[in-house]
């Protein structure tokens, strides 16, 4: 028998320290506590780190993503294409916005979409595809782009944004991605659009919080844009409360009945911090991840590459396949990881599976490979607060039940 020690490895606490806790203070004695200047200081360093001109803080990468939609136009009558092997944010925004969820299956024996089923899923009624940059790697976007191109005629531009593109537009979901590199250009660079969250899981948090940025390009007005996400994220008031504290400028106008979305200064007070000191906290989780690859290299499990010379993860997720188990012996091995003191997840359990998209006319019969990587995936622990006797206890009691499970025969 494994000695626990009593241990208790939660599966991904936040790592927040005393600075973060100093910056909140600061913040609400301030008297500033809801968007104002922090808010709009985390932007402009958010748009720095990840290199590009604009960055919009919202209360959630699902905010994010829907009002991505919602400005570009995207609506009832229009199909979005994402991925069967994702979390409900990314195709319920879809349902959102009135326009159909296409789901695509992954590849197999892999998390990401089936890039060679992608371009059969186009059709004159895309209008958007959003990719998933699952665990935090980035995905194959050369092959995104290539598909979209060789669609690009059926393409039908319903607004004067869509037809800056002129072809279907890539929305990414980078909700685990944010610091990931891919050949040279960080997670943000790539995609048109790219939507991060800062929920309390995530390597980067502000408890709750989400942020998105766009490509630059010199035919697009990224003020104007800028000013968009800031009308749909309060109510379509022409001035935010900041701007309405000047002496004698009460005064606002209300462009269209939106949305209330917006980021506050308590929360981006952490994330400041959080960001300041993340390159760190990136490191620490490379480290854990080679400890990990290391440790189970003379076993028969799969994990996701999340380092080669052509890119770099974020580090958020340690996805782990074990091939030969299925679904129950899966689940028996997180009970039994539980009882040896360790906290252990499941990434993701296939959208068709869900009684909302079973009800949307989806059945998991028609996504084989999302299924067969979904029954024998367990997802580790992996955070900054893990010290290496955690990472060698954690792959101890894992490999021990292995040995029982896999090699039972």
């Amino acid at each position: 028998m494994l000695d626990t020690g009593n241990r208790n490895i939660p599966f991904s606490p936040p790592d927040i320290g005393e600075e973060e806790m100093d910056e909140v203070i600061k913040a609400m004695r301030s008297g500033w506590i809801t968007t104002g200047p922090r808010t709009k200081e985390f932007e402009k360093e958010i748009a720095h780190y990840v290199g590009v001109n604009k960055a919009v803080c919202l209360n959630s990468a699902t905010s994010a993503m829907e009002l991505t939609l919602r400005i570009l136009g995207i609506g009832p009558g229009d199909e979005v294409i994402t991925s069967a092997y994702t979390y409900t944010a990314t195709a319920s925004v879809i349902n959102h916005v009135g326009a159909k969820v296409v789901l695509v299956d992954t590849a197999p024996n892999s998390f990401e979409m089936d890039y060679s089923k992608l371009e059969g899923a186009i059709t004159e009624n895309t209008k958007a595809i959003i990719p998933v940059d699952i665990a935090g790697v980035m995905c194959d976007y050369e092959k995104l782009f290539e598909a979209v191109e060789r669609k690009k005629e059926l393409f039908k531009a319903k607004n004067k944004l869509q037809d800056l593109y002129s072809r279907v537009i890539i929305m990414t979901d980078a909700a685990h991605a944010f610091g990931a590199e891919r050949y040279g250009r960080k997670c943000g660079q790539v995609a048109d659009f790219t939507c991060y969250s800062f929920h309390a899981v995530k390597n980067l948090t502000t408890a709750e919080g989400g942020a998105v940025v766009w490509r630059d390009r010199e035919d697009l007005d990224d003020e104007w844009l800028y000013k968009q996400y800031m009308l749909y994220s309060l109510h379509g008031q022409s001035k935010d409360a900041l701007s309405k504290t000047k002496k004698g400028s009460w005064e606002y106008d209300i462009v269209y009945p939106a949305y209330k979305c917006n980021m506050t200064d308590i929360t981006a007070a952490i994330g400041l911090k959080q960001l300041a000191k993340y390159n760190q906290s990136l490191q620490r989780r490379r480290e854990i991840i080679r400890k990990y690859n290391d440790g189970f290299s003379d076993t028969k499990t799969q994990t996701i590459c999340h380092e080669s010379k052509n890119h770099s993860s974020s580090s958020h997720l340690y996805l782990l396949r074990i091939p030969g188990i299925d679904e129950l012996e899966r689940n028996s091995l997180i009970a039994r990881m539980a009882e040896l003191g360790v906290t252990c997840n499941v990434h993701y359990k296939p959208l068709p599976m869900f009684t909302a998209y079973k009800n949307l006319g989806f059945d998991i019969k028609d996504y084989p490979n999302a299924y067969n990587v979904y029954k024998n995936e367990i997802t580790l622990p992996l955070h900054t607060l893990l010290s290496d006797e955690d990472v060698d206890y954690i792959i101890v009691c894992l490999k021990k039940l292995l040995t029982k499970t896999v090699n039972k025969g």
